[in-house]
């Protein structure tokens, strides 16, 4: 039988219940995931971004909890979004895209930050070298920029009779934008292909950047690399079909959504990759100690339905040479 002393102690340890649970709770890390993507289009990338974590350890919800701040090509709240995640001191910021990279590196010295970005990131100021970031950053580098030209080669196998190519950029992304005509106006002259740009960084101008390259008779468009312009891909394929216009995106979302086709890094190995440096952090690695990893996994996809749609015979050299032919 219980007695009134150990009675008293008993409901004096239950009262402190409630506050070593919130300990506990408050000691898990969190980590806040920075994407321009919208809700829909971001599912898979969060996915493969949970399973690095869970290859190191990290379980979303029993031993981390993920932030996810989707902003849906709303640039502009970028600099709010990160201040905020600064403020409360998350334990790692992991973002996959240049502006949010660039938000954070310039807030804080102190929490850690993993980044997926298309450009050098030396050149962007985001870390000192590959091999020893130094400071509180590091993360991907995946090579969409560079590998610009080499789409814009495959369209060009893939649609020999275009010569008008217009492009598609975000002004509201200047560091892509701005790497997307500095690579193909030289790549195009080389294929002997004429370039017009158009703008976009909303739905509306999208249509409108259609019936511009309608009524310019643009033979392809070359959409460049952005999260905003890829959770509009549903659009992008509504409108090229419409329009009778082949197209060239980056990832393959963008083909599974009814584009023509797509070459870039492998996105999702990208995300993955986020997952494991954020999971090692959490573990203790150093940002300014760990290598900034270079993707080397690239996919080449092929929608043959569009193709057929848009009257495209697809040779079956570049068939074989695409990692993924959508029937």
């Amino acid at each position: 039988m219980i007695g009134r002393r150990d009675f008293i102690t008993l409901l004096g340890g239950a009262a402190t219940w409630p506050l070593t649970a919130r300990a506990q709770q408050a000691a898990i890390p969190i980590v806040g995931f920075v994407t321009g993507r919208s809700t829909e289009a971001s599912a898979r990338p969060a996915a493969a971004f949970r399973k690095g974590l869970n290859g190191t350890g990290y379980v979303e919800g029993q031993n981390v909890m993920v932030e996810y701040h989707r902003l849906e090509g709303q640039y502009d709240r970028v600099p709010a979004v990160v201040a905020d995640l600064v403020r409360r001191r998350v334990a790692v910021i992991a973002t996959s895209f240049t502006a949010a990279a660039l938000a954070a590196k310039a807030a804080t010295t102190t929490t850690p930050i993993v980044f997926g970005v298309v450009e050098d990131p030396v050149k962007l100021g985001l870390v000192t070298s590959l091999a020893r970031p130094g400071g509180n950053v590091t993360g991907i580098n995946f090579f969409v920029a560079e590998v610009m030209a080499k789409r814009l080669g495959l369209l060009h196998d893939l649609v020999p009779k275009a010569v008008r190519i217009a492009v598609l950029v975000n002004p509201a992304n200047p560091p892509i934008a701005e790497a997307t005509l500095r690579e193909i106006p030289e790549a195009a002259r080389g294929l002997g292909l004429q370039i017009s740009v158009l703008k976009a960084s909303t739905p509306r101008e999208i249509e409108a950047a259609f019936a511009t390259l309608v009524r310019d008779r643009a033979d392809a468009l070359f959409v460049m690399p952005d999260a905003f312009l890829i959770s509009r891909r549903v659009q992008f394929a509504t409108l090229a079909a419409r329009h009778g216009i082949p197209a060239a995106y980056t990832v393959r979302e963008e083909v599974e959504a009814g584009g023509l086709m797509s070459y870039g890094t492998d996105s999702l190995d990208m995300y993955r990759q986020v997952g494991v440096y954020v999971g090692q952090i959490l573990d203790g690695a150093k940002p300014a100690e760990m290598p900034v990893v270079q993707s080397t996994k690239f996919e080449f996809v092929i929608n043959l339905q569009t193709a057929r749609v848009l009257g495209i015979e697809v040779p079956n050299s570049l068939q074989l040479l695409a990692d993924e032919v959508i029937e």
